[in-house]
C-alpha cells in the first residue's frame, strides 16, 4: 500500500477560518441582531394586519332575485372597514344597497343586474376586493 505525504494532498481551502474578535465582529453581530429583530417585527405586523382585514366567508341564500335581501357573512365587515358591497362579473361591479351592517354580516339588496353568477365584492377604502364567494341572480 502506498502512502501519500500530507504535503501533497490538495483538500481545498479550510472550511472554518479563525476570526479575530474585535470591533468589526461586534459591529456585524449588532447589525445581524437588528436585522433579525426588524424582520420579526415586520412579520408580526403583517400577521396583525391580516387578522384585522375584512373578509367575506359566505352568502345566504346562495341565489335570489333582484331587490331581494341577502346576508353576506364574514369578519371585520363593520361600517368603519367596509364602505360598500358589490356583485361583480368579469366586466363590471354592481353596487348593492346596504340594509344593515355589523362586524360579522351585511344585509344587502340584490342590485339591478342580469341573471347569472356573480362574485360578492367589498370596498375597503378606495379598493374593491373581489371575494371567491359566488351568488346567482335568478330571473
Amino acid at each position: 500500500m502506498a502512502t501519500i505525504p500530507a504535503s501533497h494532498l490538495d483538500i481545498g481551502p479550510p472550511l472554518v477560518t479563525a476570526v479575530k474578535s474585535g470591533d468589526g465582529e461586534i459591529r456585524h453581530r449588532k447589525i445581524r441582531t437588528i436585522a433579525l429583530l426588524l424582520g420579526m417585527a415586520l412579520f408580526a405586523s403583517v400577521l396583525v394586519f391580516a387578522q384585522g382585514a375584512p373578509k367575506v366567508t359566505g352568502v345566504d341564500p346562495g341565489s335570489g332575485k333582484v331587490n331581494e335581501s341577502i346576508t353576506v357573512s364574514g369578519a371585520n365587515l363593520a361600517k368603519d372597514s367596509v364602505v360598500a358591497v358589490f356583485l361583480s362579473d368579469e366586466k363590471s361591479d354592481y353596487k348593492a344597497a346596504i340594509v344593515n351592517q355589523a362586524a360579522d354580516k351585511i344585509v344587502m339588496k340584490v342590485p339591478q343586474v342580469k341573471p347569472g353568477s356573480y362574485n360578492v365584492s367589498i370596498q375597503v377604502g378606495s379598493g374593491i376586493l373581489i371575494e371567491p364567494i359566488r351568488f346567482t341572480v335568478q330571473q
